[in-house]
């Protein structure tokens, strides 16, 4: 199953003790294949190390691109599809460059791909995708 997470379900996800930590456990259990930017990447490591510090941020990160499930690519094409933050783009353009099975967030933005007919992303919160992982 390939996946494009959002930042927004990244950053509850590292600490054991919040209930997102499974996140973290069903990828060291390879139950998916994460993609990701170099965008994206940018974006993690910036957000994280505002939210808890730079140090967790570069472990994050190194746990992240040394995970045999994790794909590393760019989007080919700019799609521009959410214009109310522009800035989510980035996960969007990847979602469809790649053809993951779903991008994880619980940003309200996504919500306008959800009418899309094409091209078509299927966007769920983390705790769907939780469900669909069972755990």
């Amino acid at each position: 199953m390939k996946v494009v997470i959002d930042t927004n379900c990244l950053i509850p996800s590292i600490p054991p003790n919040n209930p997102e930590y499974w996140l973290y456990l069903a990828f060291k259990n390879q139950d998916f294949d994460w993609h990701i930017s170099n965008e994206i990447l940018l974006e993690y490591e910036e957000q994280i190390g505002e939210f808890y510090s730079p140090r967790t941020a570069e472990l994050v990160t190194s746990i992240l691109l040394t995970a045999p499930n994790m794909v590393l690519s760019e989007p080919f094409i700019k799609w521009g599809l959410i214009s109310d933050d522009p800035d989510d783009n980035k996960f969007a353009d990847l979602a469809i460059s790649a053809n993951v099975n779903f991008l994880v967030t619980n940003d309200r933005h996504f919500n306008i791909l959800k009418n899309l007919p094409f091209p078509t992303v299927k966007v769920v919160p983390l705790s769907e995708f939780q469900k669909i992982l069972g755990y």
